[in-house]
């Protein structure tokens, strides 16, 4: 594990309103990022890194509200495959999070006395996510990228910036992603988003300065992360084993509905663990544009198109357990580069830890993300 990063807290509020896909324009725009490294004065070095739908920007500092470790920190840092003692590394929670960056839970500049967007905030999409980090890149005097890097929903976002702004990074690194969402992704996102909306504590979304529906929250983020694991590895992990009770007898079943197997118990954290660092309608709103997300409908549906004017080179990477965005969603875009006569390297790596693997050591992994990178 890395040691804690030295780096910026910062937020930058938007000289302009930013308009968005759905018509509407949000202002102002606040966007909260995290630095790390030196910037070079001809801007050289600069990788951005877009955090997926349950990261935030710190992506190699403790996190403030739970002191845990950057959700990259094992990748980024001092003489990490993305190196900060040779890059500038810039990364930016989303519009519509809750990490200091504009969305549900800020206030409502039309609402008196400074009450929270709650439902009012307006829908927003992953080009508008990305849209507004043009837009903070543009404010720090920062016109193009050594690279761009995502996993997840941030390989959705590296992506779409790519598409976006085609001149404006040299190198596009996109891990376990897709270029659109699947129907199957778009049901496991109702179900989370049901049970948040289900919660007692819902309220509308008015929930702000009262109890939160952090039992709802709870239930997506497990059903949410069934989907990032892989079956061999909750098989190696966890199996059927029974945990230890509180009395300290092992192996015994309850006959009830407490946690009796090791997997419950697992969820259960998890889910808890998540409500204390996220905003249920921030999860809301994430995962509907995540769900809105098709690089090619704007194109005709032709995917090449998107890159036609594209200056950068990429790599996609994809992982052999990964079923949330299996193997073929990564060849998918590769054949839309190729097709486009953008220059690619695909790798696929075998990992145990299924959609969670660009997480963590998956053998072979830093060894592309330091070669491509640099």
């Amino acid at each position: 594990m890395n040691t804690p990063q030295q780096s910026q807290s910062l937020s930058l509020t938007l000289p302009d309103p930013l308009p968005l896909d759905s018509g509407a324009q949000l202002s102002p725009v606040t966007i909260a990022y995290e630095q790390y490294g030196a910037r070079a004065q001809d801007d050289s070095n600069v990788v951005v890194i877009f955090h997926a739908l349950t990261g935030d920007q710190y992506v190699a500092s403790p996190h403030p509200a739970t002191g845990k470790p950057g959700w990259w920190d094992r990748m980024v840092g001092p003489g990490m495959p993305i190196d900060t003692d040779r890059y500038y590394v810039i990364c930016a929670n989303v519009i519509g999070g809750c990490m200091g960056s504009t969305g549900p839970a800020s206030a409502n500049p039309d609402e008196t006395g400074g009450a929270p967007y709650g439902q009012n905030f307006p829908v927003v999409t992953i080009h508008d996510m990305v849209r507004a980090i043009g837009r903070l890149l543009d404010a720090l005097g920062i016109d193009r990228v050594h690279a761009l890097v995502g996993g997840s929903m941030g390989g959705m976002q590296a992506l779409a910036f790519a598409s976006q702004f085609p001149t404006r990074a040299d190198r596009v690194l996109v891990l376990a992603s897709a270029a659109r969402q699947s129907a199957q992704n778009i049901a496991f996102h109702e179900v989370g988003r049901q049970a948040i909306m289900a919660d007692a504590n819902w309220n509308g979304g008015e929930y702000y300065g009262g109890t939160h529906p952090d039992a709802g929250l709870a239930v997506a983020r497990m059903a949410a992360h069934i989907t990032y694991l892989s079956e061999a590895g909750l098989t190696e992990k966890f199996g059927r084993r029974l945990q230890q009770r509180p009395d300290g007898s092992d192996g015994t079943k309850s006959f009830g509905f407490e946690a009796d197997f090791q997997i419950e118990s697992y969820l259960r954290y998890q889910g808890s663990g998540f409500t204390r660092r996220f905003d249920a309608n921030s999860y809301l709103y994430i995962t509907r544009a995540m769900d809105y997300f098709d690089l090619a409908e704007e194109h005709g549906g032709r995917l090449a198109d998107a890159f036609a004017n594209t200056s950068a080179r990429f790599c996609i990477v994809s992982f052999d357990t990964d079923w949330l965005y299996p193997t073929e969603e990564g060849r998918h875009i590769v054949r839309a580069l190729n097709a486009a006569g953008a220059p690619v390297s695909f790798v696929e790596l075998s990992s145990p830890y299924g959609h969670d693997g660009f997480l963590l050591e998956t053998p072979g992994l830093d060894e592309v993300v330091r070669g491509f990178v640099s």
